[in-house]
This record gives structure tokens, sequence and C-alpha cells, in this order.
């Protein structure tokens, strides 16, 4: 090993030497051209609304590459210049190329001054409440909007904007054209409507209501909470309208509807091929992402991010060349140098670990797969509990119950369970089974009342039954119910419990986004932070902690 290590200096100070030749020659030659010239200069036109956004992406970048200038101009139609990079919040048939290099929101506001604050932050309002008030003009009452709201009515304004009308239908389900509230031009126009009067509500981008000085909402403009879940009231996973970075981070994380996220777009004629344009949009989806939430847009998700940058990164880059000149003696032995080094490293390295006994085994090496939506299983015909128990009744008038494959998806396999006795009585809400993994435990609810039949023997002899097969081998209970009919209305079958599983994925993301700021093991087993991927088995191999937080802020308040 030593020889191999001297041979690689050697080689290296070889490489560095020709290196330092090739540059004092060619430094005469060049001179001292990092001055700002025409091949530096980057111009871009930005729609009104993404200006401040382009201006700071154009200060941070020509800061960071002081020979490089970035001309931004401002432009109120939407046509793709042929020579121009372009910022557009709306998509338009002239560009040929187009990119998202961030997200956009609608949101719906009120007035900070209504005197029913309380009630519509706790409540919220859903998108059926809101599809009645978009188009029912007989809807339009605060009294029917929200439990002990006032008799009072409701001017709604909208943005006369394309994009905003059709995000607007889709999240309400309503027709764009049957929309009956009052449209105003523009953003000061409806800020200046509302807060008029303290009833109305609004609906634009969430730029449209940032103060530009402050980078904080209008006074007396505030976000009217959206009940995504439609169960009549802002649960804390929902809560993200505090303030305005909980709301952005919510945004991106996938608590607020899809329906009213857009998207942000670096457009073109054709696709850009040149190093200037390249390198800075590279720069906009890593470094540059951070601009975004400051002036009230949303991140792009870690899988946008890559993907783009991949796209780039394949791009032919037309590089400008003053003279076509043959390769000088000293570039030529640059490149043979760099040639002879690296194929010699990849030998040696390939010998000496031919040479060297492996100390790790196959066995070592894991592949965890993601865990999202599409793992979870969930059988028709069985209700499900949000406290991630399943029901399902027999022939014989006799329920059986389970824990859900969400939820053994997450702890990974079951070393022990601890279980009740036939005979029990147990009530809905009630503890009804322990789940462990060397000694990590979870403690898990009943779904319905009545008495335990039966227990299933084979879990105590192999409780990972439970993770090989959640919804037949792995039963936990027979149970006969005393109160089957009332409530199975508040348990989930099919679409609903889908549905009602995308949140819960959203609040599982927001807590080990969290857990990973002060827990490394949590960090790696999160692949895309801050709403992307997670592992599978995620609380397998993770400390007693966080298995203890999990159960207080995501099963307990499930009940």
């Amino acid at each position: 090993m030593k020889n191999v290590s001297v041979l690689i200096i050697g080689l290296s100070l070889l490489f560095f030497c020709n290196t330092g030749i090739c540059n004092a020659t060619t430094d005469d030659q060049t001179g001292v051209q990092a001055t700002t010239s025409a091949e530096n200069t980057l111009e871009i036109t930005s729609s009104p609304e993404l200006s401040n956004l382009a201006t700071s992406w154009a200060a941070e970048y020509g800061r960071l590459n002081p020979g490089m200038k970035i001309v931004v101009n401002s432009d109120e139609n939407q046509t793709i210049p042929s020579t121009n990079l372009r910022f557009i919040t709306e998509e338009t048939d002239e560009a040929t190329w187009k990119m998202a290099i961030g997200h956009d929101v609608i949101v719906p506001v009120f007035n900070a001054k209504n005197p029913m604050m309380n009630e519509i932050y706790r409540q919220g309002i859903s998108a059926e409440e809101f599809a009645q008030l978009l188009s029912n003009p007989e809807k339009k009452n605060w009294e029917t909007m929200i439990d002990g709201g006032k008799n009072a009515s409701i001017n709604y304004y909208i943005i006369d904007n394309a994009s905003v009308k059709a995000n607007i239908a889709n999240f309400s389900k309503t027709n764009s054209d049957a929309m009956n509230g009052m449209m105003v031009a523009n953003a000061a126009e409806l800020i200046s409507s509302i807060q008029k009067d303290i009833y109305a509500i609004g609906f634009c981008k969430l730029t449209d209501i940032l103060n530009a000085t402050t980078n904080e909402l209008t006074e007396n403009i505030k976000l009217l909470p959206i009940d995504k879940n439609q169960n009549g009231r802002i649960d804390n996973f929902e809560n993200i309208y505090t303030n305005l970075n909980t709301f952005t981070r919510g945004v991106w994380i996938g608590k607020y509807p899809h329906d009213l996220c857009g998207s942000i777009y670096a457009a073109s004629s054709t696709k850009p091929t040149d190093k200037n344009t390249l390198a800075f949009l590279t720069w906009i989806l890593a470094d540059g992402q951070q601009f975004l939430n400051k002036n009230g847009y949303s991140d792009l998700a870690s899988i946008e991010k890559q993907t783009n940058i991949d796209d780039l990164s394949g791009t032919e880059v037309a590089v400008a060349q003053s003279n076509n000149k043959p390769l000088t003696a000293q570039t030529f032995l640059l490149i043979l140098s760099a040639v002879v080094i690296t194929a010699s490293m990849i030998a040696l390295m390939v010998r000496y670990f031919r040479n060297k006994k492996s100390l790790v085994s196959d066995e070592d090496f894991n592949f965890t797969p993601a865990f999202d939506e599409n793992s979870v299983l969930a059988p028709k015909g069985l209700y499900f509990d949000k406290t991630h128990t399943w029901a399902f009744m027999e022939k014989d008038g006799t329920v059986k119950v389970g824990i859900d494959d969400f939820l053994q998806h997450i702890t990974g396999a079951l070393t022990r369970i601890k279980m009740k006795e036939p005979g029990e009585r147990v009530r809905k809400g009630e503890k009804i089974l322990t789940i462990i993994r060397y000694g990590k435990q979870l403690d898990i609810y009943a779904p319905i009342s009545g008495t335990i039949k039966e227990q299933n023997q084979k879990l105590l002899a192999d409780s990972s039954i439970i993770n090989n097969s959640p919804f037949a081998e792995g039963w936990v209970y027979v149970i006969e119910p005393t109160n089957w009919l009332r409530e199975i209305q508040f348990l989930f079958m099919g679409e609903n419990y889908r549905e009602w599983l995308q949140d819960e994925f959203t609040r599982l993301k927001d807590f080990f986004a969290v857990s990973a700021r002060s827990n490394t093991l949590v960090y790696q087993h999160i692949i895309l932070q801050d709403g992307g991927e997670l592992t599978d088995n995620i609380l397998a191999d993770l400390e007693p902690e966080v298995w203890e937080d999990f159960q207080t802020k995501f099963i307990d308040t499930s009940k």
C-alpha cells in the first residue's frame, strides 16, 4: 500500500506541475478578462409580479460571480422574446421550452377585523363550502358558512386573472364562468375592497397581498384557513395559517390543497444551450431556491429540483469560440497527464482491492425501499379507524380487528405484542393492544366497543405475522360488538380511507421533518427531507424517545 501511495503522489505532482506550466503560459494570452463583457452579460425578462424575485436572483448571482452581469427587464405581456430567458407565472404556447423553478399559491383572504375570526380559524372553510359561496348567491352569508356565524352577507372579490380563476374553479369544482363575485383589476383594488368590508373574502395570489417593504402580509389582511379534510375543524396538522413562514412551508410539504398551487417558470423560445444561462438556471434550482419563500413563493420538491438539474446538465452546451486554434503543446501535455494519472490510479486501486479480503458481506447491504401512499394495502370491505386499526364483521355477527398496513410499514417487524384476554370488555378509543419491537412500543386503541371473544394465539409465538399479513393471518381479536351500527359511522371505507391516508402521510412527513432537525439517525431515514419520500420501516431503528414522540403526537391525537 505504501508503494501505491508514493506512486499516486508522484503522478499528482506531475499533473499539478503541468497545470502550472499551462497556466503560466496562457495567463499572458488571456490577460485579465474578468471584466464584464458582452459574453458575460445575461439578459432576462420577467413578468411584473416576478420582478422582485428576478431582481433578487440577479443581484445575488452577480455578487457570487463578479465577472457576470445580469440585466432584468420587466414586461407586461407574456410573449417570449426570441433571445431572452423569461420568468413567467402562466404557461404560454409561445414558449417551446419551459421549466418549473418554483411554486405559486392562490389564497383566500379576509379582513383581520372580522368579528368571527376565532371561529373561522377554529373551523376553516372547506372546498364544498367555497363552492356554495362561489356559485349560489343564496349561500353568501357567514351564518351558512360556519357554525356560530353572524347573519352577515359575504361579498367576495377575485382578481381578474385567468390562472387565479382556473385554480379556484378546480379547487371548488365549479365553473369559472358561473362565479358571481366581484372581479377586480389588480391587487391594490382587491386589498382596498377587503379593508373596507370586514365581512368580505378575496381570492388572489399570495404575492398580491405581501408588503414589498416588510415581506409580511398587508395590514388588516389575513389568510383564510382551509378545512382540507372537510371534517368541520382545522386539525393540528392543517394549522399552517399562524404566520407566513409556517404557511409557505406547509404548502411545500403538501398541507395545502394542490389545486390552489401553481408554478412559476423559466421559459424561452428554444431550450437554452449557452453556458451562462445554464449556470444561472442551475444555481436557481439549488442555492437560489432560498429566495422563493422570501418573496411569497414555495420551493420545488427535492425530486423536482434534481430532475430539472439533470435535464439541464444533459444539455449540449454551446460555448463561443473566439478562435479555432489548435491545441498547444502545454494543453496536450496536460490532457495526456490527466489520462495517464486516471488510468494508473484505477489500475492500482483495482489491484489493491482484488488482493484485499473484503470485510463486508453482501448481507450487510440492505436496500430499504421508499414508503409512500402506493405502499399501503387497503382492502375493500374493511372499516378503518383513525387509530390505524381495522374492523370486519363476520357472518356470525362477530367482528375481527387488527392494525392496518400503514402502521406495520412504519414500525418494521414486530418482536412481541401484549394483548387483552378473552372475556374482557373494551370501549372504542381504549387501549386494546401494545405492539413492541425490541423493547420500543406503541399503544394501539380499539376501533369499536364490545367483548373480546378470542385472541389470535399465533401472534404470541410470532408477532411478525402482523407485518406479513395484517388483514388475514395477522388479525388480533374477535370481538362481539355492542354498538356496531353507531360506531361504524365514524370509520372509513374504500376511497374515503385512501383520501384520509393522504393527509396522514402529510402529517407523517411533517413529524419526521421536524425530528430530523435534531436527530441525525432520523435524518438518515428521510430520503428527501421536508416533504420528500420516507424509507420503509422508518421507526424500526430509531430510539425509544422517537417512538414515544410518535405515540404522543401521532397516535394519541387520533383517538
